[in-house]
């Protein structure tokens, strides 16, 4: 099965992730250095290690970001034509370089200044690119966050790539608790479930209302994404033409943007 009939698998258990992200719901409130699975010098699973770097190749093309060189799926790798099932660690949803990550981390390199000295949440991670953005633009503080524990180990590795010392990483569900007080939050392609999408909606609310954060949203246009009361909300900061092979590889979209969430302030807290 050669890798289009991985996107195909992955799209279709993205419901099936969205659920975990619904389950598992934040604890108490807690500071976010508390949450910090992994960061400089903690060791790798070697066993997990090994199999991600035989499993994987090392890029900087086909993408929005070449100065970004991660660990993906390629048509280079023996999981391109393998069976997704032979994959022994979940879903590597982390795997691909999605979209709307990609718009984000070209925005953020392009702009240091929305990152420079602030504190920033990068959530969904998945690869790590727009974490590692934020830290190559001169953010002052970097927090990750997946749910996927081999997310997490990825990001290290993609780190060491880019010769930076791996940020924080949380695999913890943070969404609907106390996220902190965060300069900034960014998500990408996290829109693809309505009641994801209604979660999100109403807890980065609450961090814009109550900590006066700002949030950006890579998205490429998806239904959900566009179809979603969200929508109303945001204002349109940048569009990017999407790289050929990332739009061979997402179906025909052509473009990504950056969405920055301006909620009204008559809209009431959940």
């Amino acid at each position: 099965m050669a890798f289009r009939g991985w996107k195909r698998l992955l799209l279709g258990r993205q419901n099936s992730l969205a659920k975990v992200w619904r389950s598992r719901r934040g604890g108490p409130s807690l500071h976010w250095k508390r949450w910090c699975h992994w960061s400089a010098g903690k060791s790798l699973d070697p066993e997990v290690k090994a199999f991600l770097e035989e499993n994987t190749e090392v890029t900087n093309s086909g993408h929005l970001t070449p100065e970004i060189r991660l660990r993906l799926l390629t048509p280079r790798c023996r999981f391109w034509r393998e069976k997704p099932d032979l994959w022994p660690y979940g879903d590597p949803f982390w795997a691909i370089y999605w979209p709307g990550g990609q718009a984000l981390s070209r925005y953020i390199l392009d702009n240091p200044g929305v990152v420079k000295g602030r504190s920033v949440l990068d959530l969904g991670s998945g690869c790590g690119a727009t974490a590692i953005a934020a830290v190559m633009s001169g953010a002052s503080q970097v927090l990750a966050n997946d749910i996927d524990p081999i997310a997490g180990m990825a990001m290290i590795l993609n780190c060491e790539l880019n010769h930076l010392n791996p940020f924080p990483i949380t695999i913890k569900n943070i969404i609907n608790s106390d996220a902190g007080n965060w300069d900034l939050i960014v998500l990408g392609d996290m829109f693809y479930d309505e009641q994801l999408a209604n979660g999100l909606h109403h807890w980065l609310q609450k961090c814009i209302r109550i900590q006066q954060t700002e949030v950006l949203i890579g998205d490429p246009g998806r239904h959900q994404f566009l179809s979603h009361s969200i929508r109303s909300q945001l204002h349109k900061v940048i569009e990017y033409s999407l790289p050929e092979y990332t739009r061979q590889e997402n179906y025909g979209l052509t473009s990504s943007i950056v969405w920055s969430y301006q909620p009204s302030n008559t809209l009431e807290d959940c």
